[in-house]
């Protein structure tokens, strides 16, 4: 074989692998997911956004919570009997509100019990599904976030602010006209969770004296939208958060990494040491 023919069947061996990767990557997760389900009897759901922070041609691109994430969930979950457990393990920066509330209904209607597992972030609108669920897992590093409404890259309530700080008179129509939709914008977001929160089938979820401190922590933008809220503020403000996750959780994590672009930024040796390394000797 000449080195024409080599360079050709090397050309296609490199054409042709990409394709089988991420076929035996594919059967990887599937089996990862049914051995998951046999486990804990439950109708295994995966929500997880990954290319957070990539770009095309200078434009960033994101993955976020759209329709068609609300298409595949839903349908996921009406094929699902009632009588089945759901296991919803988010990983999501948040995403379209009408997206997000069509899960959340879905969810809270489902009869048998839902349960969110949050491995590393579930923020705005992966929180008001944690929010839907009858329980939430999450590491103990891991964090939710608040979920009051944004117009464009503002925060309703800061807008509201300007309402408060200046007089009417000195205020522009468009920031007139701009507070009076984030003022309906909170209130029908705070109505949402409140639907979501007093879900009481089979069992109340939010013990009744925490349902007004979770929407007031959450939703009148106290924070940033950004703010990473940990373990123990969850628990404080009455979520009904449980520290730990199955092992099985974070092999599914592995197996959707974020796409390579470059060298990685962040490399250890994937194994536990047997024993902790020695520590130098102190001489006097």
């Amino acid at each position: 074989m000449g080195i024409g023919e080599l360079f050709l069947v090397f050309l296609v061996i490199s054409s042709l692998q990409p394709a089988i990767q991420k076929r035996v990557t594919e059967a990887r997760r599937l089996s990862a997911i049914r051995s998951l389900e046999q486990k804990r009897g439950t109708r295994v759901i995966l929500l997880i956004h990954r290319q957070e922070s990539i770009s095309f041609l200078g434009i960033p691109l994101s993955r976020y919570i759209s329709i068609e994430d609300s298409e595949q969930v839903l349908r996921a979950i009406r094929l699902t009997p009632q009588e089945v457990p759901i296991d919803l393990i988010l990983h999501t920066p948040g995403g379209l509100v009408l997206a997000t509330e069509q899960i959340a209904r879905a969810l809270v209607r489902h009869r048998g019990k839902v349960t969110v597992f949050v491995p590393h972030y579930a923020m705005s609108g992966g929180t008001m599904l944690a929010m839907a669920a009858d329980e939430i897992l999450m590491d103990e590093n891991a964090v939710l976030g608040p979920v009051d409404p944004q117009l464009g890259n503002v925060a309703a309530a800061s807008v509201l602010k300007v309402l408060e700080q200046k007089p009417i008179s000195e205020i522009d129509d468009q920031t007139i006209v701009t507070a009076d939709v984030a003022r309906k914008a909170i209130a029908q977001v705070q109505k949402f969770v409140r639907d979501l929160l007093n879900d009481n089938y089979p069992n109340p979820k939010i013990k009744p004296e925490n349902i007004d401190k979770i929407i007031e922590a959450l939703t009148t933008g106290q924070v940033t939208h950004d703010y990473p809220i940990t373990v123990e503020e969850a628990t404080e403000i009455g979520l009904p958060v449980t520290v730990g996750l199955p092992p099985e959780i974070y092999a599914l994590m592995d197996l959707y990494p974020q796409p390579m672009t470059g060298r990685p930024s962040v490399q250890y040796i994937p194994l536990p040491y047997q024993s902790p390394p020695a520590l130098p000797e102190v001489t006097k």
